[in-house]
């Protein structure tokens, strides 16, 4: 069952939110995750991300009360997709709410689609502000039958999905966006290329368009989801797969889950 429960400050606690989330402004800042059995990847770097978007939007507020308050408050039992969000809120004074929310279906595989005009996001470094109107672009997709949609720069180099990050195999290396494309900073790619660095793996940052994705294994990640292979790109490269180096990565990636700060909770 999702809550919505807004930040108290005087209290210093979460209450049950009497609105709608549309009501407490526009968002400034997000952050979400996958909870599964309290177990969660990269929590401090999700913690951390969402500090530096509230930072960089201008928040003069403390949030880590808040945002141990909204750890706390999450079932430690069965699969959850929490979000955090800071919002502008009423007569200059900032909204901080915790979605409890129950995980999406999970799949290991995606098809995606090529975003067909300009760019549409206005704070491509800062998860939130954008998330609307990409979730608008995603669900045109999906009358496509795609589940994801890939924003590419002027020259054509992929940068993003709408709610996924990009990576792709060229041989034996890994390889990313080059890092002067402006991104959201994905804790699961992050995750997933530190992880390949442990490994000896080599890692490759590359400006490349679409069509020179052709014969390759490409992936979209996120925290929702993790490590999915683009099984089809509408109109784009015809890609491959070396069998069995997405179940091993999948794998290795869910072996990096870690529980959850404090006791258990029930659902």
């Amino acid at each position: 069952m999702s809550a919505l429960l807004r930040w108290n400050p005087g209290e210093e606690r979460l209450d049950p939110a009497d609105a709608d989330a549309t009501s407490f402004g526009d968002v400034l800042a997000a952050d979400s995750w996958l909870v599964s059995d309290g177990a969660v990847l990269g929590l401090a770097l999700h913690r951390d991300r969402f500090l530096r978007s509230a930072d960089a939007q201008g928040a003069s507020v403390d949030l880590s009360p808040f945002w141990d308050a909204a750890v706390a408050a999450l079932p430690r039992t069965g699969d959850w997709f929490p979000r955090v969000d800071l919002c502008a809120g009423a007569a200059h004074d900032p909204e901080l709410l915790l979605h409890v929310r129950p995980a999406p279906d999970r799949t290991a595989s995606v098809v995606v689609t090529t975003h067909d005009g300009p760019d549409p996001r206005r704070t491509p470094s800062i998860k939130g502000p954008d998330l609307e109107r990409l979730g608008l672009l995603r669900a045109a997709a999906a009358k496509r039958g795609a589940g994801e949609v890939v924003l590419t720069a002027d020259d054509g180099s992929v940068i993003e999905a709408a709610y996924s990050a990009m990576l792709w195999w060229r041989g034996d290396a890994l390889c990313t966006p080059a890092p002067e494309l402006a991104r959201v900073d994905s804790v699961t790619s992050r995750s997933v290329l530190t992880l390949a660095a442990a490994l000896g793996v080599e890692v490759l940052h590359e400006r490349r368009a679409p069509a020179d994705l052709d014969g390759l294994e490409v992936w979209a990640v996120n925290a929702a989801q993790g490590i999915r292979i683009v099984r089809e790109w509408q109109e784009g490269p015809a890609l491959a797969a070396e069998p069995g180096r997405l179940a091993l990565w999948r794998t290795r990636l869910q072996a990096l889950r870690r529980p959850l700060p404090g006791g258990p909770r029930e659902s």
